[in-house]
């Protein structure tokens, strides 16, 4: 399978090779602690037991970071990555707004965000496939901002489970009108993608 990095260079990779390169492998990391996250928080029966599970998703974050970074300089980049590490963002978001939402009553409605919001772009990103032969290059700079932010509240729910609950209720909606905000820019972009020829 021919793909092409950022300056338009041709690489080839095997089946194999795509399944086994490095940022892949981190996303495939990514995955297998989804499970883990969800049995530790839903078992925590202590602050220590919290910040275990926080160190564990601060990992899965690292990981994250990591494997867009290795793509890129190494010429690593392949279709099954581009799948695959959305899709592994997605899970391990989804997982954490359950997994909280066990303790936090708000995060229920932020679930349903989330829920909206990821639906709307999987069926766009299928229809613009289908109907246009385009897909989505690459997370937008507003939906990095809006997850960098809501990562970090997340950790600081994970790591202090005792927070009073006015305060995890601003974290909560600050994650939400930023999700929003995204969610707005993405219309944007799937309408400008439709409308080009």
């Amino acid at each position: 399978m021919t793909e092409t990095n950022e300056k338009g260079e041709l690489y080839k990779f095997s089946i194999r090779e795509q399944l086994f390169t490095i940022p892949n492998i981190l996303s495939y990391i990514r995955l297998l602690l989804i499970p883990v996250i969800i049995f530790k928080y839903l078992h925590a029966s202590s602050v220590k037991d919290y910040r275990i599970v926080a160190v564990i998703v601060a990992v899965s974050g690292i990981t994250d970071m990591l494997d867009g970074f290795i793509a890129r300089k190494l010429n690593m980049i392949t279709e099954l990555g581009k799948a695959l590490d959305p899709v592994a963002d997605k899970l391990t978001h989804i997982a954490l707004v359950i997994c909280l939402s066990v303790r936090y009553r708000w995060m229920l409605s932020f679930l349903a965000l989330v829920i909206i919001k990821e639906s709307f772009m999987g069926i766009m990103g299928i229809i613009m496939l289908k109907k246009k032969q385009k897909k989505l290059d690459g997370a937008k700079w507003f939906g990095k901002v809006s997850t960098a932010i809501f990562d970090f509240f997340m950790v600081i729910l994970i790591l202090f489970p005792s927070i009073p609950e006015s305060y995890s209720i601003v974290m909560i909606m600050i994650s939400a009108v930023f999700m929003i905000i995204s969610f707005i820019g993405y219309i944007f972009v799937f309408r400008k993608m439709w409308k080009e020829n």
